[in-house]
């Protein structure tokens, strides 16, 4: 069916409307990371300065901002690689397998997701300290599976569900294991989920402040959120190395999400394919 010229206009009217909308907390975060403290202050805003302040984004790199941003990376891509790794196991088993109780493990997957960080933060405390994983990366990332694994377990069960079983049975009965079809059939095919369920886990781990605050005491593990607070004081606030710095830890979140949001099509373009 072929649309209206109007229709269309609408449609792409509308698109730039919500883009616009979507970038404008961006661009005006990234416009006052270069104002002089005096025109950020100022009671009328304006767009743009004549006298743009590049040098708060070395500052803020001086200032610890750069090894913070390799704190986070390391936690977040851990997090990520090992939520999506250890979700799709489950999401197949629970997609797949007959399992006794399967709709009780299902609310109790998502009954954890529904208890707030604080209440997991003391019992977690007291675990990571008996085994001695505090002030550890690898004990954050274990800290972070507990509320981003949950839901991944649920959006890809829900992904694995719509896969045909006949794929992966015709793959087994050329000769594959069931793992073999799961790993070079299913996965394949289930690439959205995986890419939605990655970015999820990603901007989780990466915006993350609580865990990060009460586990890791050490000035050179903690992570960008832990870092960003430090540049507010108790009796004012750099607004303009605040912006500088907001603008740093918007980035990589951009850039990760521009890196993996191909597999969102890739994988339906292969799954119509296959099927």
């Amino acid at each position: 069916m072929r649309r209206r010229p109007a229709t269309t206009v609408a449609l792409y009217a509308a698109a730039v409307v919500v883009g616009l909308f979507a970038v404008a907390p961006f661009a005006w975060m990234l416009l006052t990371s270069l104002k002089p403290d005096g025109e950020i202050l100022r009671r009328t805003p304006a767009l743009w300065t004549a006298h743009p302040q590049f040098h708060r984004y070395t500052d803020v790199m001086h200032a610890g901002f750069a090894r913070a941003l390799r704190n986070s990376v390391i936690v977040a891509s851990g997090t990520t690689v090992a939520g999506v790794a250890v979700a799709a196991l489950a999401g197949y088993a629970l997609a797949r397998f007959d399992l006794p109780l399967r709709r009780y493990l299902l609310l109790m997957v998502m009954a954890v997701q529904m208890f707030p960080l604080v209440v997991l933060l003391i019992p977690l405390f007291v675990v990571m300290k008996a085994l001695g994983l505090l002030d550890s990366w690898l004990g954050l990332v274990i800290a972070y599976l507990s509320f981003t694994t949950p839901l991944a377990v649920w959006l890809l069960r829900s992904f694995f569900e719509t896969i045909p079983r006949d794929l992966e049975e015709a793959a087994m009965t050329d000769g594959a294991t069931r793992f073999a079809a799961m790993v070079r059939v299913i996965f394949p095919l289930a690439g959205p989920g995986l890419a939605a369920t990655a970015i999820f886990s990603f901007i989780a781990a990466w915006n993350e402040f609580l865990f990060a605050l009460t586990f890791l005491k050490k000035e050179s593990l903690r992570t960008l959120p832990v870092a960003l607070s430090a540049f507010v004081g108790q009796e004012q606030a750099d607004w303009g190395l605040i912006m500088a710095a907001s603008v740093l830890f918007t980035v990589p979140v951009v850039l990760f999400f521009l890196a993996v949001h191909r597999r969102l099509t890739t994988g339906m373009v292969a799954g119509s394919v296959t099927g």
